[in-house]
């Protein structure tokens, strides 16, 4: 494998840091704002900032696929960002962002049985750990105690076959459409359903103009919309351009080290069994992910 160039691993670094900050930045959200308004600021925030984007683009766009940008919006923005809020009120953060390294996991269960494509053996064992990883992290309690599933969890979990179904779409359908172009138009459909929603039925604009602590909280989910779908994703392409996919998405494993370090910080408190269940959903997002990855490559030669 070609040496990476010290910008690649910087860019790297920068994304993974944004994408696990996310989860703290809900946090701080959820704070001033209702999860509901959390979900759809995200998605106004980010949809306005890709704006001029997606109107240059869209113009481009073929309009019989339509129905695919909507569907990536709603599978990829609009109802993950819901999830994730209503699932932080009852969360800790770290948890939260070492789920959602879920997401290749069900990308291949999802083109298994879904696309009929074959993995490796090591890949259903990967799939295996990462699950085991899972059930402990929903389940673990208190010190060395199992509570019950904590239904809140599967919300992120939901998020994550959404995210996973999303990236099945985007490769099936969209695959050959720039990733700028996806993303902008997608939000640009479902972003004024966010915005009727925040504006027409809930609270958020009282809450703005006379409730202390929300404009505070407008800030950090709008920072997120921001930075963590528009920003990041040029960022992302940026690293698609200058390496490959693998090393690209070795972002994965990034990315809960950050979430896990935002939550300590902010006092977050976790036992034996959550380091115990991150680490096996770790390793099975690991070997799923780069003996699947190896694989397709060596069908490439």
């Amino acid at each position: 494998m070609q040496k990476s160039p010290l910008l690649a691993w910087v860019l790297l670094l920068i994304l993974a840091f944004i994408w696990g900050s996310s989860f703290i930045l809900i946090k701080k959200g959820l704070i001033g704002l209702a999860p509901q308004e959390v979900g759809s600021l995200r998605i106004v925030a980010a949809s306005l900032f890709l704006l001029p984007s997606a109107l240059k683009r869209f113009k481009t766009v073929d309009k019989s696929k339509l129905h695919y940008y909507t569907s990536i919006g709603l599978l990829g923005s609009l109802v993950p960002a819901f999830l994730f809020a209503i699932a932080q009120t009852q969360l800790a953060s770290a948890i939260t962002g070492v789920l959602n390294g879920l997401v290749p996991i069900f990308t291949i269960l999802i083109a298994v049985f879904v696309l009929k494509q074959k993995q490796t053996k090591a890949v259903y064992a990967g799939v295996a750990i990462g699950f085991v990883g899972t059930a402990i992290l929903i389940t673990a309690g208190k010190g060395s105690s199992f509570s019950g599933i904590n239904a809140y969890a599967l919300l992120v979990v939901l998020a994550t076959i959404c995210y996973a179904s999303n990236l099945n779409l985007i490769k099936q359908k969209l695959n050959k459409v720039h990733a700028v172009t996806v993303t902008s138009v997608s939000l640009l459909l479902v972003g004024p359903l966010a915005g009727i929603y925040l504006f027409g039925f809930t609270d958020f604009w009282s809450k703005l103009m006379n409730v202390e602590g929300t404009g505070i909280a407008t800030f950090y989910i709008s920072l997120l919309g921001v930075l963590g779908t528009a920003i990041a994703l040029i960022i992302f392409n940026k690293v698609l351009q200058m390496k490959d996919a693998l090393f690209a998405s070795s972002v994965t494993y990034i990315i809960p080290v950050f979430a896990v370090m935002w939550g300590v910080i902010d006092g977050e408190k976790l036992y034996l069994w959550h380091y115990l269940g991150m680490i096996a959903v770790g390793i099975g997002v690991y070997i799923a992910n780069t003996n699947k990855n190896h694989k397709n490559a060596g069908k490439k030669k």
